[in-house]
C-alpha cells in the first residue's frame, strides 16, 4: 500500500515550487531571508513598528540581491510601509551623541557631512551601535565611480569622464572640509580620529547615503548649513531594485507618518519588486548609483562640446555669434545621438552652425523646424554624420584597449568590464543612428 502524503507534505511543496522557476520560465530566485544579517534586521525592525515582511530578501540570477513578493501586487496597493523611527535622518543625527558637537560647530555642517559623520562613526563602533543590523547589510565596498582606478575612468566616454572627474574632486573637497569637525569628535573614541574617519571611510558613507537614501524633504535646522536636506536612508526599503519600466509612486505619508511606495502595475507572487529611480540614461545611474540597467530605454550617447567644436570650421566669420545665439537659445547642453538618430537639439544646434552667411538672418526659423534651404539640410546631416562616425572610432578603439586590458591584468577586470559595458552600448546606438541618418540624407531634396 502506497503511504498517501499529508497536508503538511502538500503545503510544504507549494511553498517550495515557484522557487524552481521564475517569471516566463527564467531561472528563480533563492530567498535568503534565513541569512543571519537579514534575521537580525528583521527582528531590529519588528521592534521599531515595521510588519509587513511579505517582501522577502532574495538573490536574482544576473541581478544579485532584492526582494521578492510573496503574495500578488495589484495597481495601488502598498509595496512597502515604513515608520518614520526606522529612517536614518538628519534628525536622527542631531538626536544622537553627535547632536552637541554639530549644534556648537561652526561654520555649520552641511546635511550630508552630518549623516556622513554618522554612518562612519556607527560602523565604527560595531556591536556597540544601535543600528548594527542597518549597518551590516549595507554594501562593504561601491560600484561607484569614486571607487574606480584612474587608468579605467580614462577609457570611458570624454563627457562621463568630465563627470566622474568633477565627481571625485567634490568627494575629496567634501572630505577635506570635514577634517577639523573630524578632530572635534575625539573625546567620542578611544582611538584617534584619523584612524577613524579616513578618506575610504568617507567614501564609504558618502556612497551609502548617495546611493540608497531616499527624497524626504525636512525642516531646515538652525544647526545646519542651508544647503537641501532631502535625505533619507531607508532600510529594507533600499533593497528594492531599479527597473526603468517599473511604475511606482513613492512618498513621505505625514499622516500616518510613514515613507510608503505604492505600485501602479500589477506584480506576481514570488516575481522581484521593482522601483524606478527615474527616467535615467545608463551613465547617470552609473554615476549616481553604479549600477547600469539592462535594455535601458533612456540610454543615448552625449556630444561633448569640445567635439563638436572640432568639426566647425574655424574659418566660419560668424562662428562666435553663432555660439553666443545658441547660447542664449540654451541649446549647447544635452545634445545627443539615440536609437533613432540624432535628437532635435543636436540637429538643431548643427542646421545654425551650417548656416551661410545670406541665411544667418533666418537662424529662428530652424528653432521652430522650418527649413532654411536644401544646402542647409544637407550640410547638418552631413556633420552629424562625421560627428557618429568619429565616436564610433573611439567606441572601437576604446574597447580593443579595453581587450588589450583584460588580457594583462585582473586587477582592475570587473571595472573594466563595466566600461566595456558603457562602449557597446554607445556603439549600438551609434551605428543606429547612422543608419537613420544615411535614410535621412537620400530623402533630403537636392
Amino acid at each position: 500500500m502506497v503511504k498517501r502524503k499529508g497536508r503538511a507534505y502538500r503545503r510544504r511543496k507549494r511553498r517550495v515550487s515557484p522557487q524552481r522557476r521564475g517569471s516566463q520560465g527564467l531561472e528563480a530566485a533563492a530567498n535568503i531571508s534565513h541569512e543571519l544579517d537579514y534575521v537580525q534586521l528583521r527582528k531590529w525592525l519588528k521592534k521599531k513598528g515595521f510588519n509587513d515582511f511579505y517582501l522577502v530578501p532574495a538573490n536574482f540570477p544576473d541581478i544579485g540581491r532584492g526582494l521578492m513578493t510573496t503574495k500578488a501586487l495589484q495597481p495601488g496597493d502598498l509595496v512597502i510601509k515604513l515608520p518614520e523611527k526606522c529612517l536614518l535622518t538628519t534628525t536622527t543625527v542631531l538626536s544622537s551623541y553627535l547632536g552637541e558637537y554639530i549644534e556648537r560647530w561652526k561654520p555649520r555642517l552641511s546635511p550630508l557631512q552630518a549623516l556622513c559623520t554618522f554612518l562612519i562613526s556607527e560602523r565604527h563602533f560595531g556591536s556597540r551601535s544601535s543600528w548594527k543590523p542597518y549597518i551590516d547589510v549595507l554594501p562593504k565596498t561601491y560600484t561607484c565611480p569614486v571607487y574606480l582606478a584612474e587608468e579605467v575612468i580614462s577609457l570611458f566616454p570624454c563627457p562621463l569622464v568630465k563627470r566622474i572627474q568633477q565627481q571625485k574632486s567634490e568627494v575629496q573637497e567634501l572630505y577635506l572640509t570635514s577634517q577639523c569637525f573630524f578632530s572635534s569628535l575625539q573625546p567620542l573614541f578611544s582611538q584617534p580620529t584619523e584612524s577613524v574617519f579616513t578618506y575610504h571611510a568617507f567614501r564609504w558613507a558618502w556612497c551609502s547615503i548617495n546611493t540608497r537614501t531616499v527624497y524626504m524633504e525636512h525642516e531646515q535646522s538652525e544647526f545646519l548649513s542651508r544647503q537641501p536636506d532631502v535625505y533619507a536612508l531607508a532600510p529594507y526599503l533600499d533593497l528594492l531594485n531599479h527597473s526603468p519600466s517599473a511604475q511606482v509612486t513613492a512618498a513621505f505619508n505625514r499622516i500616518t507618518r510613514h515613507y510608503e511606495i505604492r505600485t501602479v502595475t500589477k506584480c506576481k507572487r514570488y516575481e522581484q519588486v521593482f522601483i524606478c529611480y527615474g527616467p535615467h540614461d545608463n551613465q547617470r545611474l552609473l554615476l549616481e548609483y553604479g549600477f547600469l540597467a539592462s535594455s535601458n530605454p533612456h540610454n543615448v550617447v552625449n556630444v561633448d562640446k569640445d567635439l563638436l567644436c572640432n568639426h566647425i570650421s574655424q574659418k566660419d566669420k560668424l562662428m562666435d555669434r553663432k555660439m553666443l545665439f545658441l547660447q542664449d537659445e540654451g541649446l549647447l547642453g544635452n545634445l545627443t545621438f539615440g536609437l533613432d538618430g540624432p535628437s532635435w537639439r543636436l540637429l538643431t544646434v548643427l542646421k545654425v552652425f551650417c548656416l551661410r552667411t545670406e541665411e544667418y538672418l533666418q537662424r529662428k526659423n530652424i528653432l521652430v523646424g522650418l527649413s532654411v534651404s536644401a544646402d542647409n539640410e544637407r550640410s547638418s546631416l552631413e556633420l552629424a554624420e562625421n560627428l557618429c562616425s568619429q565616436l564610433m572610432n573611439e567606441n572601437l578603439k576604446a574597447m580593443q584597449e579595453i581587450s588589450k586590458l583584460l588580457n594583462e591584468t585582473g586587477d582592475v577586470s570587473e571595472q573594466l568590464e563595466v566600461v566595456a559595458t558603457v562602449r557597446r552600448e554607445e556603439l549600438k546606438i551609434l551605428q543606429a543612428s547612422a543608419e537613420v541618418l544615411q535614410n535621412m540624407r537620400v530623402a533630403t531634396p537636392r
